[in-house]
C-alpha cells in the first residue's frame, strides 16, 4: 500500500485503485474494499445494523455500525433520557459525523443506509466518499416529491408543539402500523423496545423544506449507487424511491433500482432480511469502483 497526499477521491485510469483522503494523507490500495459503513435512519441507532453486521462479517468485511450524534448509548438509556442535545440536531450535522467517521478509515467503504440514512448515503457520496453506496428504502434528496402515503406518516411529527426543536418519540402503535407493518405481530413487540428511541424533529423539517438535503445529480464523483423500494413501505413509499433513482441516473456512473415485493419499512430487521443484506452486499461487490 502506498502512501501519499491527494486533494480528493478518485479511481486510476484503469479503475483498479481506490483513494482515501484522512486528513492530509491519502492511501491506495488495489482490489476490492473489504471495509463497510452502516448508516441507521431515525428512531434507531447503530445496534439495528446487528443482523447484517454479523452476515457482511461472517463474509470477511470489517463492518462499521456507528450512531448519530448524541445517540451512542445503550437503547434502554437513549430510551429513557436522551440527550438535551439531540433535540437540536440536523441533516448537516449528521452528515458531517459520518464523513468525519469515514476518513479515519484505512480504506474507502462501501456506504449502506437505510431510510434518512439511505438519504445521507446520497449525501456522503456527492461528497465524492466511498466505492460504492446502497441506500435502501431512502430519505428524499431535495427535488424528490413526497407521496400521499409518506406525508400522512410523518403527519404526527408535522403536527407536534414546537417539533421543529424538540426530540420526539414514535409510539408501538405508529412502529406497528407504518414502520414495521411486515414484522408479525409477535414480534413487533420486543423490536419496539429493543430498537426504538428518540429522534430530532428537526431533521423532518429540514428535509421537507431541503436543507442539507441536496444533491448533484450529475457529480462525476459519485460513486456507483444502488436505491432499494420495499412494496408496503408506508415511511418512504416505493414511487418515492423510482422518482429517487429517475434523478440519480442522470449521473454518469452506474446507477440501479431494486424492488423487494412483501416488504415493509422494516425491511433490514423482518422475515427475509437475508435476502435484502445478500443482495446488496452482492450489488456493491461487483459495482465498487
Amino acid at each position: 500500500m502506498f502512501v501519499g497526499t491527494a486533494r480528493r477521491d478518485g479511481v486510476s485510469p484503469q479503475g483498479k485503485a481506490h483513494f482515501v483522503l484522512a486528513g492530509s494523507r491519502f492511501f491506495v490500495g488495489w482490489g476490492m474494499s473489504k471495509t463497510i459503513v452502516l448508516v441507521h435512519g431515525a428512531w434507531l441507532t447503530g445496534l439495528a445494523w446487528e443482523k447484517f453486521k454479523t452476515r457482511f462479517e461472517e463474509r470477511g468485511y470489517s463492518v462499521h455500525t456507528p450512531s448519530w450524534p448524541f445517540d451512542d448509548r445503550p437503547v434502554p438509556e437513549l430510551q429513557k433520557s436522551p440527550n438535551p442535545d439531540l433535540a437540536h440536531l440536523g441533516v448537516k450535522a449528521i452528515v458531517d459525523h459520518y464523513e468525519a467517521y469515514i476518513r479515519t478509515l484505512p480504506e474507502s467503504p462501501i456506504i449502506m443506509g437505510h431510510s434518512f440514512g439511505g438519504l445521507f448515503t446520497q449525501v456522503l457520496l456527492d461528497r465524492g466518499l466511498g466505492v460504492a453506496g446502497v441506500a435502501i428504502s431512502p430519505g428524499a434528496p431535495r427535488g424528490i416529491l413526497v407521496a400521499p402515503r409518506t406525508l400522512i406518516s410523518a403527519l404526527p411529527i408535522f403536527l407536534a408543539w414546537k417539533g421543529w426543536s424538540r426530540t420526539l418519540t414514535m409510539t408501538f402503535e405508529q412502529f406497528r402500523t407504518n414502520f414495521a407493518n411486515k414484522l408479525p405481530s409477535s414480534e413487533q413487540l420486543a423490536a419496539f423496545e429493543r430498537y426504538i428511541v428518540p429522534t430530532p424533529g428537526r431533521i423532518y423539517f429540514e428535509g421537507a423544506v431541503g436543507i442539507g438535503t441536496k444533491v448533484d445529480w450529475q457529480n462525476p464523483k459519485r460513486a456507483p449507487l444502488l436505491l432499494t423500494g420495499a412494496e408496503f413501505d408506508r415511511i418512504v413509499a416505493n414511487s418515492m424511491v423510482e422518482q429517487n433513482f429517475r434523478a440519480q441516473s442522470k449521473n454518469p456512473n452506474k446507477t440501479d433500482y431494486h424492488f423487494f415485493p412483501g416488504r415493509s419499512h422494516f425491511l433490514c430487521g423482518e422475515p427475509g432480511w437475508e435476502e435484502v443484506a445478500d443482495f446488496c452486499l452482492d450489488w456493491a461487490e461487483k459495482n465498487q469502483r
